[in-house]
């Protein structure tokens, strides 16, 4: 990731200056919250509504046994999950649902789960839907369980999820965003501006407009992680439910392999810890490698940002509540810093097509932003990513009827040039210097 931090006071520049090359540590805890149902409670069918859609018999996957041995560059990746939650399997059961629409079956507590017997006779229809329990999305399967949706609400949601776009400008802006695209997985430089999930307000973003990305296929592409709105660069999503567990897993794995690297009251390393309440069960570690990569007189610095794990606003709060230093643009982490802010001049040197203002689909704007305008954009960019071939991981798990060996899967690495605003203040900056 790159970003360029606003330092507040000189002495921090200086001192900031001096960093050696090598990347430092930061380690934070953040704070995390979660709705949890606590209802497990029977509920007896209702004669005359709507039938249920009955779910195939849960059978675990070995996505996450693979991405262990992916992960750890070794060669048993079938040992298969033990157990899965509710929710992840009425995703891969049901691929035509959006997201928001499975998470708000769960909230209404319309997904059930058999309870069955080898007492009781299934025969009896009747009967049996008053065996139905509720399920929260949370909860973890067995193999043999069944999972069941009201048909009405399924339909209802393929409606949506299969409305169809047909404005082709907007396509063509959104497939000309492609990086890469195999079997398994489609890499986007996602544009500022452009949230990836939707929510109160949004109208359009990555997770709604997904199918765009397809031609001919009956599966939406998944997102596999997400990037604030703000930030533009590399994100990747899986073109099916298995890549997407798989990405899961090895993005589970990678923040695992991290924090379990971290030495801990050894005298051998620094450990920087920031936390947002006293309750130790609601913070999750979080560590950042960074690198300087330029310091400027002005009180900027570029930094080039590691993410050993995946938390929410990791690197905006490291750089704001640990460095002290805010991200440039980030007006949630860094406001009192900004309250102050002071934008550079414009060289005469600079092209004026770099910060004239064009309108793009989606309500989007390119140019501006930088450092030289009043209220520039966020300075943060996925700029590189590098993963494993997923696609040919998947054709040896498929294909194998023993564990798989994944000790020589290759790296493919994906790089998004810098946006427009970004750019322009790398210019600035070094027109300034001169």
């Amino acid at each position: 990731m790159a970003a360029l931090l606003y330092l507040r006071r000189r002495a921090a520049a200086a001192a900031l200056a001096g960093v050696a090359p090598r990347p430092q540590w930061l380690a934070t805890a953040a704070r995390r919250g979660a709705l949890v149902s606590g209802d497990d409670g029977g509920e007896t069918g209702e004669r005359g509504k709507s039938p249920w859609l009955q779910l195939p018999p849960f059978a675990p996957l070995d996505a996450a046994a693979a991405a262990r041995a992916i992960s750890r560059g070794g060669g048993e990746g079938g040992d298969g999950e033990q157990g899965a939650t509710a929710i992840k399997w009425v995703r891969r059961c049901c691929p035509d649902l959006p997201s928001s629409l499975v998470q708000k079956l769960f909230r209404l507590r319309k997904v059930k789960k058999n309870v069955v017997t080898a007492e009781i006779s299934s025969a009896d229809a009747s009967a049996e839907q008053h065996r139905l329990r509720r399920v929260s999305a949370k909860d973890q399967l067995m193999p043999g369980d069944i999972l069941f949706l009201p048909v009405n609400l399924k339909e209802s949601s393929v409606a949506e999820k299969t409305k169809k776009f047909d404005n082709r400008n907007e396509i063509n802006f959104l497939r000309g965003l492609e990086i890469y695209k195999d079997e398994a997985i489609i890499v986007v430089n996602k544009p500022s501006g452009m949230p990836v999930q939707g929510g109160v307000g949004i109208k359009n973003s990555i997770d709604v407009l997904a199918s765009m990305f397809e031609e001919n296929s009956s599966e939406a592409p998944r997102l596999v992680h997400r990037l604030d709105r703000d930030c533009s660069g590399i994100l990747v999503l899986g073109r099916n439910q298995l890549s997407t567990s798989m990405l899961h897993a090895i993005f589970r794995e990678k923040t695992a392999d991290a924090l379990a690297d971290i030495l801990l009251q050894d005298g051998k390393s620094e450990r920087l810890t920031v936390r947002a309440s006293s309750n130790a069960a609601s913070v999750q570690d979080a560590l950042t490698e960074y690198r300087v990569i330029e310091s400027c007189p002005q009180g900027y610095t570029w930094l080039e940002l590691f993410p050993r794990t995946g938390r929410k606003h990791q690197l905006r709060v490291h750089c704001a509540e640990v460095l002290g230093t805010p991200i440039v643009g980030d007006y949630k982490y860094g406001r009192q810093a900004h309250q102050k802010w002071m934008p550079l001049p414009l060289p005469r040197t600079i092209d004026e097509e770099l910060h004239r203002k064009r309108k793009l689909p989606f309500g989007l704007v390119v140019g501006g932003g930088s450092i030289a305008e009043e209220q520039p954009q966020l300075h943060l960019h996925c700029k590189q990513m590098v993963l494993p071939d997923v696609s040919v991981a998947l054709h040896r798990l498929q294909s194998s009827d023993v564990n798989p060996d994944f000790s020589d899967l290759e790296k493919l690495n994906f790089v998004a040039p810098l946006p427009l605003h970004m750019r322009l203040s790398w210019e600035i900056l070094k027109s300034v210097k001169i």
